[in-house]
């Protein structure tokens, strides 16, 4: 009998510290099913194919399905678990702003399974599965861009020099739903539906840009007058680099598929718009990532950037500049943005395997899991 209390106790301490592991679980972690299935979704149409690539991408999809459907069961039972700190998350000024990185996990990690994932399940599975995860994603993306701004504007007192790019987090999700419903429109039902469709990812993608050109010049001006931010912010930086990739990728996948749902007059202009667009933006983000990197190495130098949650920010605006220049690349013929493409996207390979490592080691040892809000400080 003692020895069954025992045991019973022990159980017991063991599923409670399971518990406690979860308390300071935010949404900021949806960042990592972001970065991998970016990594994934980049492969599969990089203009340089090799033998056992698609393999290999298929195999990271893979993991980030796991990734996120483990991720939105721990999430679903730290807000049973902990609903104080996940109000403390809702209202922090900060935490608050990755909201965002839900809807963006559902909606990669869904066009994914339609570029990778028919090899698995099947076509018909894959945009079943494709339909409903870009739905998810596409309502919440928009909840959070309408509720984290007017948070924002009426309960926070935001400083002068507030401003960074985890801001964008919350409006760049209809750029994502922009972008990935372009791979749904072909598999949406011709006419009045297809059109509302297209239509609507247009909008979407109209809503994110305006939105997000507000808030990089705020972060710009933020940069010119208060100078770089703290260590633990400089990753954020990366994140404009987002919906500058992914505009561009949105642009061109839609102009792609606009002759299956708009009058050819239409089709033809939007063609000559992502063109255009796509390579006017494509250069002020590289501009942007020289900029970043720039500021990067030179807190790497000081020896003050530690690893944090906040590292994965490298990750998914990087994958989004591999895909917008793939997209370039295959409506100009041009050789420079296949070359960039491939560099950007070993570029995304190396980092990502560097901050998914020091990832599993901060779960193993458990920082991670016991400092995640003041990492994403």
């Amino acid at each position: 009998m003692t020895a069954i209390v025992t045991f019973r106790s022990t159980t017991s301490r063991r599923l409670f510290g399971g518990w406690e592991a979860l308390r300071h679980l935010g949404p900021n972690w949806f960042a990592a099913v972001m970065g991998t299935a970016i990594v994934a979704n980049a492969a599969a149409t990089l203009p340089a194919q090799f033998l056992g690539l698609r393999a290999a991408a298929t195999t990271v999809w893979a993991l980030s399905v796991a990734l996120l459907a483990g991720l939105s069961a721990a999430w679903a039972v730290h807000r049973l678990r902990f609903p104080e700190t996940a109000r403390e998350h809702r209202d922090h000024p900060v935490m608050s702003q990755f909201l965002g990185a839900p809807p963006m996990a559902l909606l990669t990690v869904g066009g994914g399974t339609l570029l990778l994932g028919s090899d698995v399940i099947g076509m018909p599975a894959a945009v079943a599965v494709d339909w409903i995860l870009w739905s998810a994603g596409s309502g919440l993306g928009l909840l959070t861009a309408f509720v984290v701004p007017y948070r924002m504007i009426t309960r926070h007192r935001v400083a002068p020099d507030a401003a960074f790019g985890g801001w964008l987090m919350p409006v760049v999700p209809p750029m994502v739903s922009a972008a990935m419903g372009a791979l749904l429109i072909p598999h949406t039902p011709a006419g009045q539906l297809r059109l509302t469709m297209t239509l609507a990812c247009v909008a979407m993608f109209g809503l994110s840009l305006i939105a997000a050109s507000v808030i990089i010049t705020m972060i710009w001006s933020r940069l010119v007058h208060y100078g770089t931010p703290a260590a633990h912010l400089v990753p954020t930086l990366w994140i404009v680099l987002g919906p500058l990739g992914q505009s561009v990728t949105a642009a061109g996948l839609l102009a792609t598929v606009a002759p299956a749902a708009l009058p050819d007059s239409y089709a033809e202009g939007l063609m000559v718009f992502s063109v255009l667009f796509g390579i006017g933006t494509w250069g002020f983000a590289m501009l942007w990532l020289a900029l970043a990197a720039a500021v990067t190495l030179r807190t790497v130098r000081a020896g003050a950037l530690n690893f944090g949650l906040t590292w994965w920010g490298f990750t998914f605006p990087l994958g989004t500049c591999v895909t917008g220049s793939t997209v370039l690349y295959h409506h100009t013929g041009a050789y420079l943005f296949a070359i960039a493409a491939v560099v950007l996207y070993v570029l995304l390979v190396g980092t990502w395997v560097t901050v998914a490592r020091r990832t599993a080691r901060g779960i193993a040892d458990g920082s991670l899991l016991c400092a995640t809000h003041a990492a994403a400080r």
